[in-house]
């Protein structure tokens, strides 16, 4: 594994060569493709996983088998480590949504990281309590909004995780169908596509193919016009 990928996760910010090389090491990369299936709830779990390339799709599975998509992770995103800290089985499924390679360090190799290396740990406290108040997010617009505001409270999300700038605005390059912007609002395919033309009507967003632009505020009003 190359040092120099390791060096822009976030988890090993701020990490020397000689601790990155020594991460580098322990891990190993194995490749998924697309649909392919990471991670099952309810599995027992001792890898943690970093997106060299592609994306995962983080979510659950009520009883009746409604999908609820928790996230969608890129490159340099960190998931499986809960079942590491605590030992229980993973809390969720994780499914390759493009083809997606993935660094992996397994249990033991990170426990040993982490005593060695505190920053580390303090690294995954903020990542951990970052996804906290996202998950309070989530919940609070479910029971609060209504389903044009979790759309696009949903859309500003992706934005932020995603997106790119642009002279336009923010463009979030490969959107989720509109069945997973459902499954992440928390409403449904038909719903997601008459919010999307509405706001798009509106000027607040650009659909081009697959890629949505959030519209800077000057060219809202273009849109609007035109």
């Amino acid at each position: 594994m190359d040092k120099h990928f390791l060096r822009n996760v976030s988890l090993f910010e701020g990490l020397n060569d000689v601790e990155l090389e020594a991460i580098a090491e322990l891990s190993f990369t194995r490749n998924f493709a697309k649909e392919g299936v990471i991670i099952l709830a309810e599995e027992e779990g001792d890898t943690l996983f970093i997106i060299k390339e592609g994306q995962v799709k983080v979510s659950i599975v009520s009883e009746g088998g409604r999908e609820v998509i928790l996230s969608l992770l890129g490159p340099g995103a960190v998931f499986g480590e809960l079942a590491l800290l605590d030992g229980k089985p993973r809390s969720a499924n994780v499914v390759a949504t493009d083809e997606t390679s993935l660094v992996m360090l397994r249990r033991s190799d990170f426990q040993q990281l982490v005593y060695k290396t505190p920053q580390i740990a303090m690294a995954l406290l903020a990542e951990l309590a970052r996804r906290l108040r996202r998950t309070d997010r989530q919940i609070e617009g479910l029971a609060l909004l209504d389903v044009a505001s979790r759309i696009s409270e949903t859309l500003l999300q992706l934005a932020t995780d995603q997106g790119k700038e642009t002279a336009e605005g923010i463009a979030i390059e490969s959107r989720p169908t509109h069945q997973e912007l459902a499954n992440m609002s928390g409403t449904t395919r038909e719903t997601v596509s008459r919010v999307l033309k509405r706001l798009e009507n509106q000027g607040y967003i650009a659909c081009k193919g697959r890629k949505i632009v959030v519209l800077r505020e000057e060219y809202r009003s273009r849109s609007t016009l035109t």
